[in-house]
């Protein structure tokens, strides 16, 4: 809980408490027992309920595993004829022994493969990944790409000369109709 919280449980709630035992305890009356139950059983829930929604809309930490995969054009960011064409032409993958494989395609025909490695920075969580050619790149992925996290997901972000930013999600790619 956050600093609010505290400040509230520790100025109202517990001499609250408190005051209702006090009185409990020279009155034996049941009314204090029950309002301190009360008071007592709202903040439990209230603490739960944040909880859980706090679990619920955190967002997601992708390890390693998580971002190996298959990556094609989010073409949700800005559909149109441009997003879709991206979405035609360029793919990439990440493999299980960190290759970063960038395909350019036409039609279902891989036109070029860029090979590369990947290496982990651990000092971030969730891990960043730098990529390392050998031979000259494509525009798209001449620099490293941006990790964007969502509540259920993840996508990443290469800026490129002539597209700007291009976004890709993990996932198969699927003739458009």
């Amino acid at each position: 809980m956050g600093f609010g919280f505290n400040l509230l449980f520790i100025l109202v709630i517990l001499p609250l408490s408190a005051v209702a035992l006090m009185i409990w305890l020279f009155t034996r009356n049941k009314k204090w027992l029950k309002t301190m139950g009360a008071i007592w059983f709202f903040i439990v829930l209230a603490v739960f309920l944040v909880s859980l929604l706090q679990f619920v809309s955190s967002k997601t930490v992708p390890g390693i595993d998580d971002i190996r995969g298959k990556y094609v054009v989010d073409r949700r960011f800005f559909p149109g004829k441009q997003a879709d064409w991206q979405y035609d032409h360029f793919r990439f993958e990440i493999t299980d022994d960190d290759q970063f494989l960038f395909y350019v395609i036409e039609k279902d025909q891989i036109l070029k493969t860029y090979r590369g490695a990947i290496t982990y920075s651990d000092t971030y969580t969730p891990p960043r990944i730098a990529l390392h050619f050998k031979q000259p790149t494509h525009h798209i992925i001449a620099d490293n790409p941006t990790l964007y996290r969502e509540v259920w997901s993840f996508y990443y972000v290469f800026h490129s000369e002539k597209f700007n930013n291009m976004y890709f999600k993990k996932g198969d790619w699927e003739p458009r109709d």
